[in-house]
């Protein structure tokens, strides 16, 4: 419990419970509180260890994209849901920046615009159980992630 109201604490002028939390990302630091705030949510809701750092990795690598490639940042929103009698947790990451003008090409494996590895977007559909991603030039970019509960 502690350790959540520690989290919430650093969260200012975002939103967060025991089942929803949005970190808005415009600032390096805002990545680490993503991912941390992600850790534990999926901590709190019974995610085992590998499942909380799959999330948390997803989360750091969508969240870190904010950063580099949204011209004003953008938002990440981590939810607990379930379906059909299933919990899980389901991560939106937004943005209204330039877009992404290839999908195909981000999407694979070794493809980097900022000299990176080239493995984030298609390491966090491995990672995730489900993965979308809209994105129109001009417009921003939305993904969707969801990881359940086995």
């Amino acid at each position: 419990m502690e350790r959540k109201k520690i989290a919430a604490s650093k969260l200012k002028k975002e939103k967060t419970t025991d089942r929803f939390a949005v970190v808005v990302v415009v600032e390096e630091y805002q990545v680490a509180l993503a991912r941390q705030t992600a850790k534990i949510l999926s901590e709190e809701n019974g995610f085992g260890r590998v499942a909380t750092y799959y999330i948390a990795t997803c989360v750091s690598e969508l969240a870190n994209n904010l950063f580099l490639h949204a011209t004003r940042g953008g938002t990440v929103t981590i939810a607990i849901i379930e379906s059909c009698g299933k919990k899980g947790i389901e991560v939106v990451a937004e943005d209204c920046g330039p877009g992404i003008p290839d999908l195909e090409m981000v999407m694979r494996d070794g493809f980097s615009t900022n000299g990176g590895l080239g493995g984030g977007l298609p390491g966090s559909t491995r990672l995730m159980d489900e993965f979308e991603i809209v994105s129109k030039v001009g417009e921003g970019t939305r993904i969707v992630a969801r990881k359940w509960q086995v």
